[in-house]
């Protein structure tokens, strides 16, 4: 056994053994409630100096966050945070199983954040509280992780860029397949010509959406407190029937499927291709389509308004990344419906869990398998102080959720453009992609007919490609949708200016 090992053994023994007395001495506190943060900081955790956390956001995906933290013997999990009381509670409460002591629950971050016991906060609340959340944290010299989308709008990204920069924390994006070795390997042997010159990738999501119920008011759940949860959002009346996770597809602060998984495949679009920059052009069509056809009444209205087929193009220089969404049953593509195609001169690469690459007559070349573990990998890069070992740092997952946030601005600018779907593939042709889109166009249009959906009368919104100055970042005249890449601030959780971060 080498030096690390025995230290590394050493840790785990005493860690188990602060454990087992904790258990004992705490039963009846864990019984009927939580300790009190100051009862944390003297039950002997110094003795490891382990990481203390604070888990922002406590549904399914907060879960997550919160087993990887307890069961890596670097860290402790103190709080977790969340407006909705019951899930905080319902989670600290499985945390305090695991680890032998509940953490506090509270509402508001900003209670935590002076604790010099906190190191690291860790969120995966709604988009909307990703990049605050991130700033409040940095700012406070606490190191970061956070979930996709890093920002729920273009401004948002640079912002938490600007904050990582000049705070000098450690700060991920929750992007899992940069950390895993299929991907890794998979994006080597692309990028050393294993599938020929590389020009276009298809990010696919392929995924049912069930209507997510009628629009109307509905009453916010007594448990939740109903301003923090909006945060940086308008405070609006609620016109969705569930109020978790539907938030997505309403716009007023949700991303729609784009922005829910899009930065996943977007990403593996540009990591692939080797694009580490804004697109020359962008385009988008979609629409919310098939939920009368579900519901069987034709006069029904779903509370969602982000499109449930959406295709968004991006186009560098003589490179392509298709981003296509849909929300009806469809059929897979490529054996793809939760990944990425990337297509090369000399054969294709499927990402769909594992990545196989394929020659050009659909023959199996290689495959490539292997997991990897990114809360690790942010610990380990938290530990050492060491951004170089972050597989996605801010940046990276400012651009790639920049791309799906540029994908929803030209559909929202292109929204009064109505036509019959059909009409969408004349309308198109002249684009620089074209032969790329034909294919997609073609596919998009099967998949409508096949649930239903009358191509020939059924209006989609087509916006006209947008150009952008890629260096600076910015829409080229077209104020209306640079005005989109930011949102109005409420006071309380303003995003700040670049110049204030």
């Amino acid at each position: 056994m080498n030096a690390k090992q025995t230290h590394d053994n050493k840790t785990a023994i005493a860690r188990r053994s602060f454990l087992k007395k904790s258990l004992i001495l705490g039963g009846a506190a864990m019984a009927t409630g939580y300790f009190p943060a100051p009862q944390l900081a003297t039950a002997g955790l110094e003795a490891n100096r382990q990481m203390g956390v604070m888990v922002v956001g406590a549904g399914g995906r907060g879960g997550n966050h919160i087993s990887a933290m307890v069961d890596d013997s670097r860290t402790v999990v103190r709080y977790v945070c969340d407006p909705d009381r019951s899930r905080a509670e319902e989670s600290a409460q499985k945390a305090g199983e695991k680890q032998g002591f509940a953490p506090k629950v509270i509402a508001d971050m900003r209670e935590a954040l002076d604790d010099v016991d906190l190191d690291i906060v860790t969120c995966a609340t709604v988009n909307h509280w990703h990049t605050l959340c991130g700033i409040w944290a940095l700012q406070k010299g606490k190191h970061v992780f956070l979930e996709k989308p890093i920002s729920s709008t273009v401004y948002e990204g640079k912002a938490i860029v600007a904050a990582a920069q000049k705070y000098g924390k450690i700060c991920q994006v929750g992007t899992q397949r940069r950390s895993q070795k299929a991907f890794i390997d998979a994006v080597k042997f692309v990028r050393d010509g294993g599938i020929g010159e590389v020009k276009l990738a298809r990010g696919i999501c392929y995924k049912r959406r069930k209507s997510i119920g009628e629009l109307g008011n509905y009453d916010v759940p007594a448990e939740v407190d109903y301003n923090l949860w909006c945060g940086p959002t308008p405070d609006v009346p609620l016109t969705r029937p569930h109020f978790h996770y539907d938030w997505h597809w309403q716009r007023i602060c949700g991303n729609g499927e784009i922005g829910n998984n899009g930065p996943h495949f977007c990403d593996l679009g540009r990591w692939f291709l080797g694009l580490d920059r804004f697109p020359d052009r962008v385009f988008s069509y979609g629409a919310r389509v098939g939920y009368q056809i579900e519901r069987k009444d034709p006069k029904y209205v779903d509370a969602g308004d982000t499109p449930n087929t959406h295709v968004t193009v991006f186009e560098f220089g003589d490179k392509t990344i298709v981003m296509e969404c849909r929300g009806l049953e469809t059929p897979k593509y490529r054996d793809v419906d939760f990944g990425a195609v990337i297509f090369g001169s000399e054969g294709y690469m499927t990402t769909n869990g594992k990545c196989v690459a394929f020659d050009n007559d659909g023959k199996v070349v290689k495959e490539f398998t292997g997991g990897g573990n990114n809360f690790k990998g942010f610990l380990d890069a938290v530990e050492k102080n060491d951004a170089s070992l972050v597989k996605a740092d801010a940046r990276c997952g400012a651009i790639s959720a920049a791309l799906c946030h540029l994908g929803n601005i030209a559909y929202y600018v292109g929204e009064p453009n109505q036509m019959p779907f059909d009409e969408i593939g004349k309308a198109v042709q002249g684009f620089n992609s074209a032969p790329v889109h034909d294919e997609v166009f073609r596919d998009t249009k099967a998949h409508l007919r096949a649930n239903g959906i009358d191509t020939g009368k059924t209006l989609f919104a087509l916006g006209n490609p947008l150009k952008l100055d890629f260096e600076k970042e910015i829409f080229v005249e077209n104020e209306k949708a640079n005005q989109l890449m930011k949102r109005p601030d409420r006071a309380e959780f303003a995003i700040p200016d670049l110049d204030r971060i």
